[in-house]
């Protein structure tokens, strides 16, 4: 790995031996993480956060209705 990582243009080794450990990882030769369930995990965890948002949004509009409609109007 020292010494292929200059050449690939990867200025540190422990980058290099990453990329294989994922690559074995993708292949289904070592345990972990694929990559594409890291991406499905990182679009979930957003949508979530989105969604939370959304919901935040929603509780303070109903509050702010809610409050509208018991007060008196005239």
């Amino acid at each position: 790995m020292q010494r292929i990582a200059p050449l690939l243009g990867v200025p540190v080794a422990e980058t290099l031996r990453k990329w294989v450990r994922q690559a074995q990882v993708d292949a289904g030769a070592r345990d972990g993480t694929t990559s594409t369930e890291s991406e499905e995990l990182r679009r979930l965890r957003r949508e979530n956060a989105d969604l939370k948002r959304a919901n935040g949004i929603l509780r303070a509009a109903s509050a702010f209705f809610a409050a509208e409609l018991d007060r008196p109007h005239g």
